[in-house]
């Protein structure tokens, strides 16, 4: 699994290095996921390979939010203060994020010739 761990890092790093070279709006680590989603297409290998990391990071997933429960927990007063915005921002968000959910599923189901039965 350190191997593993390595090959992830080095995506990562290696997207980092693409996105300082070209004049992309998208982050390093966006351009290291489409590389590592290009190796798992070319390979099954590659996905058999880094099958045991991916289980061992979703298995441990919850504790990632943890630091930001603490920040949460931390600003609480600073929170209170901007609830309105928050609960705005939230929904508006929410609702906007599953108005582009749809519209893709619509395109993708056009563009496969999906029909309803």
């Amino acid at each position: 699994m350190p191997q593993a761990l390595l090959v992830l890092l080095l995506c990562q790093l290696a997207g980092e290095a693409i996105a300082r070279l070209i004049p992309a709006p998208l982050p390093g680590p966006v351009f290291g996921m489409l590389l590592m989603l290009g190796l798992f297409a070319a390979s099954r290998r590659f996905v058999d390979f880094m099958r045991p990391l991916a289980e061992g990071i979703l298995a441990n997933l919850s504790l990632l939010f943890v630091p930001a429960g603490v920040g949460v927990v931390g600003h609480i007063a600073t929170l209170g203060t901007q609830a309105a915005t928050l609960i705005v921002a939230v929904v508006i968000s929410t609702m906007l994020a599953i108005a582009a959910g749809a519209a893709v599923f619509v395109a993708v189901a056009r563009m496969t010739g999906a029909t309803d039965d």
